[in-house]
């Protein structure tokens, strides 16, 4: 009887301590989650994630989105947000973001360590983004695709008007990809507003294609799915170096605009302290690296991070004087879309 009820005792105990060490475990996963929308190419995101956790000890849930997506989602998620921090994609869309108080302002310790283009993104967006990366916008095509073809190489931005390349140019929707919006605000600026819609209609008739995701051109143009895709130059040089595709990167004749990568925490974030620790950590040499080993060639934001012999060369390219916090506010990024899909997009 005595032998009994101890037994009984015994367990009652156990069982109390082992919902104390669930529940324990419970609260220590809620203060150590993470979820980051990420905005770059899956295999960059997953390596992200994968050291981020080894490092801290935080869980990561990732969801992987362009950047139009991904700011679609925040602003649609903003009543109640699920996610912490959106890492990566063009910097225009976040911020638009910060505009609209979709984020919130952070000064991260490793602020000091990045180059002047990246502290002024997170100056024209209020303290509300900071950028991680760096690249220019181009074109590139298959060259053995291209000598098939028997067309002469396109060089600059009005070659791709030509009517030998009808149906051979690919490019991303502006409304989903944050590329394709840096190739209508490059070409407001490099042409005028009129001009550009006019140069765009007539692309449109080259169009083969208005893809989901910026880099998806890339990919089609490595696989001769299309002659020429537009999107940045670090996408094109991707398949070269991971699959030895001949793949020629064209910086065009009349100068091209680029993006500044960028990072932001979501205003209300359920996990903030964690998201400021994946910010902190993002912006070390050691986070930026990782670029190169995902084959993704961004030029990186922290001085001190290595830059890949693969990275397109910015110093060699005819950059134009980007406008970011014209391009980049709200008003402005949604008058150019509406304009957009009136004119290009419902044909």
């Amino acid at each position: 009887m005595t032998r009994s009820f101890t037994a009984g005792r015994l367990s009652a105990v156990a069982a109390a301590m082992l919902i104390s060490a669930v529940l324990a475990a419970q609260e220590a996963r809620a203060e150590g989650n993470l979820t980051v929308y990420c905005s770059v190419q899956e295999e960059w995101c997953q390596l992200m994630v994968n050291e981020f956790q080894k490092a801290t000890g935080i869980a990561v849930a990732m969801t992987r989105k362009s950047s139009g997506e991904t700011f679609a989602q925040v602003k649609a998620e903003a009543a109640n947000p699920r996610g912490d921090i959106w890492w990566g994609g063009t910097g225009d869309p976040h911020l638009q973001a910060a505009e609209e108080g979709l984020t919130e302002a952070y000064e991260s310790p490793g602020m000091k360590d990045l180059n002047d283009w990246a502290v002024a993104q997170h100056k024209t967006g209020g303290g509300k983004t900071v950028g991680i990366y760096m690249g220019a916008l181009g074109f590139g095509y298959n060259e053995d695709v291209l000598k098939e073809r028997g067309v002469e190489a396109p060089k600059c931005w009005a070659d791709l008007l030509k009517p030998e390349f009808k149906g051979e140019v690919q490019i991303a929707n502006p409304n989903s990809s944050g590329t394709a919006y840096t190739f209508l605000a490059t070409m407001v600026q490099i042409l005028g507003e009129e001009e550009a819609f006019t140069y765009l209609k007539k692309l449109n008739d080259n169009v083969n294609q208005y893809t989901k995701s910026g880099a998806a051109p890339s990919q089609a143009a490595s696989r001769g799915e299309t002659l020429i895709g537009i999107t940045f130059q670090h996408d094109l040089v991707t398949p070269a170096v991971t699959a030895g595709v001949p793949m020629v990167v064209v910086s065009p004749c009349e100068g091209t605009g680029f993006e500044v990568g960028s990072m932001s925490i979501i205003k209300g974030a359920p996990n903030p302290d964690s998201a400021k620790k994946w910010y902190d950590w993002a912006l070390t040499p050691e986070a930026q690296a990782l670029g190169a080993q995902a084959a993704q060639f961004q030029v990186p934001s922290n001085k001190s991070a290595p830059i890949s012999e693969n990275s397109p060369k910015l110093s060699e390219i005819k950059l134009i004087d980007y406008d970011f916090a014209k391009f980049g506010s709200s008003s402005e990024r949604k008058r150019l879309l509406s304009r957009w899909d009136q004119e290009i997009g419902a044909q």
